[in-house]
Protein backbone atom coordinates (compact mmCIF):
# COMPACT_ATOMS: atom_id res chain seq x y z
CA UNK A 1 0.00 0.00 0.00
CA UNK A 2 3.27 2.33 0.77
CA UNK A 3 4.44 2.09 -2.72
CA UNK A 4 0.63 3.44 -4.30
CA UNK A 5 1.09 5.99 -2.04
CA UNK A 6 4.76 6.84 -3.27
CA UNK A 7 3.64 6.42 -7.24
CA UNK A 8 0.64 8.45 -6.59
CA UNK A 9 2.57 11.33 -5.22
CA UNK A 10 5.60 11.41 -7.62
CA UNK A 11 3.08 11.29 -10.28
CA UNK A 12 1.39 14.23 -9.11
CA UNK A 13 4.55 15.87 -8.42
CA UNK A 14 5.43 15.40 -12.13
CA UNK A 15 1.93 16.45 -13.16
CA UNK A 16 2.35 19.97 -11.31
CA UNK A 17 6.04 20.45 -12.72
CA UNK A 18 4.76 20.40 -16.14
CA UNK A 19 1.72 22.26 -15.38
CA UNK A 20 4.09 24.70 -14.12
CA UNK A 21 6.82 24.69 -17.09
CA UNK A 22 3.31 25.08 -19.90
CA UNK A 23 1.73 28.01 -18.37
CA UNK A 24 5.05 29.94 -16.65
CA UNK A 25 3.12 32.90 -17.99
CA UNK A 26 2.97 36.24 -16.05
CA UNK A 27 0.05 37.54 -14.56
CA UNK A 28 -0.53 41.02 -12.96
CA UNK A 29 -2.92 40.78 -9.97
CA UNK A 30 -5.28 44.40 -9.12
CA UNK A 31 -5.03 44.28 -5.64
CA UNK A 32 -7.03 47.88 -3.48
CA UNK A 33 -5.80 51.18 -5.20
CA UNK A 34 -2.69 51.49 -7.71
CA UNK A 35 -1.03 48.02 -6.10
CA UNK A 36 -0.52 45.55 -8.30
CA UNK A 37 1.51 42.33 -8.31
CA UNK A 38 3.15 40.79 -11.05
CA UNK A 39 3.15 37.12 -10.11
CA UNK A 40 3.72 33.63 -12.29
CA UNK A 41 0.58 31.43 -12.65
CA UNK A 42 1.31 28.73 -11.73
CA UNK A 43 2.27 30.14 -7.99
CA UNK A 44 -1.13 31.94 -7.78
CA UNK A 45 -2.73 28.61 -8.55
CA UNK A 46 -0.86 26.87 -6.35
CA UNK A 47 -1.28 29.26 -3.47
CA UNK A 48 -4.86 29.62 -3.85
CA UNK A 49 -5.11 25.90 -3.96
CA UNK A 50 -3.24 25.72 -0.18
CA UNK A 51 -5.42 29.26 0.93
CA UNK A 52 -8.96 27.06 0.07
CA UNK A 53 -7.52 23.86 1.57
CA UNK A 54 -6.26 24.86 5.26
CA UNK A 55 -9.85 25.83 6.58
CA UNK A 56 -10.99 22.27 5.08
CA UNK A 57 -7.67 20.52 6.83
CA UNK A 58 -8.54 22.28 10.18
CA UNK A 59 -11.91 20.98 10.11
CA UNK A 60 -11.04 17.82 9.06
CA UNK A 61 -8.28 17.82 11.97
CA UNK A 62 -10.53 19.05 14.15
CA UNK A 63 -13.22 16.53 13.49
CA UNK A 64 -10.99 13.73 13.87
CA UNK A 65 -9.96 15.04 17.50
CA UNK A 66 -13.22 15.35 18.54
CA UNK A 67 -14.38 11.51 17.31
CA UNK A 68 -11.00 10.26 18.74
CA UNK A 69 -12.27 11.61 22.15
CA UNK A 70 -15.74 10.75 22.02
CA UNK A 71 -14.41 7.08 21.24
CA UNK A 72 -11.90 7.06 24.12
CA UNK A 73 -14.82 8.35 26.51
CA UNK A 74 -17.40 5.34 25.21
CA UNK A 75 -14.40 2.74 25.36
CA UNK A 76 -13.97 4.07 29.35
CA UNK A 77 -17.17 3.59 29.55
CA UNK A 78 -17.74 0.19 28.27
CA UNK A 79 -15.05 -0.76 30.20
CA UNK A 80 -16.36 0.23 33.41
CA UNK A 81 -20.12 -1.15 32.39
CA UNK A 82 -17.99 -4.32 31.80
CA UNK A 83 -16.23 -4.14 35.18
CA UNK A 84 -12.99 -3.88 33.85
CA UNK A 85 -10.43 -1.82 36.04
CA UNK A 86 -8.58 0.64 34.79
CA UNK A 87 -6.12 1.28 37.35
CA UNK A 88 -2.31 0.67 37.11
CA UNK A 89 -0.83 -2.31 38.14
CA UNK A 90 0.00 -2.76 42.12
CA UNK A 91 3.59 -1.78 43.06
CA UNK A 92 6.41 -3.82 43.92
CA UNK A 93 8.12 -3.37 46.58
CA UNK A 94 11.82 -1.99 46.16
CA UNK A 95 12.51 -3.79 49.89
CA UNK A 96 15.29 -5.71 49.95
CA UNK A 97 14.18 -8.42 52.50
CA UNK A 98 11.02 -9.17 49.64
CA UNK A 99 13.10 -10.25 47.41
CA UNK A 100 14.89 -13.09 46.32
CA UNK A 101 18.52 -12.55 45.65
CA UNK A 102 19.09 -13.38 42.08
CA UNK A 103 21.86 -16.55 42.98
CA UNK A 104 19.17 -18.51 44.65
CA UNK A 105 16.79 -18.13 41.56
CA UNK A 106 16.54 -21.59 40.38
CA UNK A 107 18.19 -22.10 36.74
CA UNK A 108 16.70 -24.76 34.09
CA UNK A 109 19.66 -27.02 32.57
CA UNK A 110 19.54 -28.81 29.70
CA UNK A 111 19.36 -32.76 30.48
CA UNK A 112 23.03 -34.18 29.59
CA UNK A 113 24.88 -31.18 31.45
CA UNK A 114 25.98 -31.87 34.98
Amino acid sequence: MQFLKTIFWVILAVVAVIFSFGNWTPVTLNLWGDVQIDSKLPVLLFSAFLIGLLPTFILHRATRWRMRRKLESTERALDAARGYSVTTAPVVSSDPGDSIPPASIPTAVPPGVS
